[in-house]
């Protein structure tokens, strides 16, 4: 499939068929990941395969306990946070394949792996953010070569918001930062993605 096919066909897909992903495909996406831009050509990310039932069950519950936690505070209602936490479960659960990516940080204040240390906090956050940006490259590496690949995937944005709980969860190294999970599998036959919104360039473009 040639790059910007790819890239243009490329959707959000959350329901799969039962077909597994092979582990060479999975490691051949990774490896995609990993040649991302990243700062200072480092490579200051970490995958984590979920493979085994009992380790998306403790995550599921441990991100799902979180969620709850800030759903009640916003004050939503108990019938509603009942369905979104049985939907987040049953996609961590039942994925074909699911991968999470982290980012590994250094010191205090925490810098990513191989990153500069900066004598004031305006430059190392900016430094933190790069690693950030990087993160997302290689995420997207991910999504887009799957599609190439005849599989569908879907980014879900979960273990920001409780990097804590997902690695004592998974029991991860400390320096281990969750940013996000991957669900990958060869899309369910009656899938049909909503069109997608065509972008705005007059809006979205400015020329100096």
């Amino acid at each position: 499939m040639e790059a910007y096919q790819a890239i243009t066909g490329r959707r959000s897909v959350r329901r799969f068929s039962r077909i597994p992903v092979a582990r060479p495909l999975l490691q051949k996406l990774l490896y995609g990941a990993c040649l991302a831009p990243a700062p200072h050509h480092t490579r200051p990310w970490r995958f984590v395969l979920l493979e085994t039932a009992e380790a998306r069950q403790r995550l599921a519950e441990a991100m799902g306990a979180a969620w709850r936690r800030d759903l009640e505070a916003d004050g939503v209602a108990p019938e509603r946070i009942a369905a979104l936490l049985t939907r987040s479960q049953r996609q961590t659960e039942e994925a074909p394949a699911l991968v999470l990516a982290c980012l590994v940080a250094e010191g205090l204040p925490a810098r990513p792996e191989g990153g500069r240390r900066w004598p004031d906090e305006r430059r190392q956050r900016a430094e933190w953010g790069m690693a950030v940006q990087s993160m997302g490259c290689a995420l997207e590496n991910i999504l887009v070569a799957a599609h190439a690949e005849g599989l569908a995937g879907f980014w879900i944005s979960a273990p920001l918001f409780c990097p804590e709980a997902v690695r004592e969860a998974l029991d991860l190294p400390p320096e281990y930062q969750a940013q996000a999970l991957i669900t990958l599998g060869y899309p369910a036959p009656d899938v049909s993605p909503r069109p997608r919104r065509e972008p705005d360039l007059a809006k979205l473009l400015t020329a100096r």
